[in-house]
């Protein structure tokens, strides 16, 4: 299963984000040496995303000539 991707707020890349936190990524652009540099929006804490919408209310009653199911 692939970890959802949001932009990260300072390279503007779509980045994994795993545990809250965006993963750790290169910036953009190609390295100028051996050294490996991280983005420093890399393990920043990513936003909340939107609560998931629910398919059924528990306060609505059931609709006319719906059955319980169980």
């Amino acid at each position: 299963m692939s970890s959802p991707r949001r932009v990260c707020p300072v390279c503007t890349r779509e980045i994994a984000v795993v545990g809250g936190r965006y993963a750790r990524h290169d910036p953009p652009g190609r390295r100028t040496g051996i050294e490996l540099i991280s983005c420093p929006g890399s393990r920043r804490t990513a936003p909340m995303m939107a609560p998931a919408e629910k398919l059924f209310d528990p306060e609505e009653p059931p609709m006319p000539g719906q059955q319980p199911l169980f």
